[in-house]
């Protein structure tokens, strides 16, 4: 099972929450695990705070700031800063699931996190049940 994602900056950090808890109902699956993995290398997957768009923008900031562009990377593509940052955010998370919904934290969400944007993406899920 997959989502497709529409990117629409450079760095862009997507809320997919409702997209991957339509997966989960759609299993039937009660109690389980959501397994989330992003395929792509200058990409990841978040669990943050989904109930202020500034923080989308802050992380987006420090990561700039951790990794800048402009350094003399020697990738020839020239996307060294997106594949250092999806290495930093991680390919891969888990959530768990209770009475058919993703168990996740009061201010908590899911995002795609795209760092070589804009792009067409695809987040790999597979439901697991308990």
């Amino acid at each position: 099972m997959e989502i497709k994602i529409t990117t629409h900056h450079q760095v862009d950090l997507v809320d997919i929450t409702a997209q991957v808890q339509q997966r989960v109902t759609q299993t039937g699956v009660q109690a389980g695990i959501c397994f989330l993995f992003c395929p792509h290398t200058t990409a990841g997957v978040v669990l943050n705070e989904n109930w202020d768009p500034s923080v989308e923008q802050d992380v987006a900031m420090v990561l700039a700031r951790m990794v800048p562009e402009g350094l003399p990377y020697t990738h020839a593509e020239g996307n060294s800063p997106a594949h250092t940052k999806a290495i930093l955010v991680a390919a891969d998370h888990f959530v768990f699931i209770r009475h058919g919904q993703l168990e996740l934290g009061r201010w908590q969400g899911i995002f795609f996190a795209e760092f070589d944007g804009p792009r067409q993406r695809t987040l790999k899920i597979k439901v697991v049940s308990q």
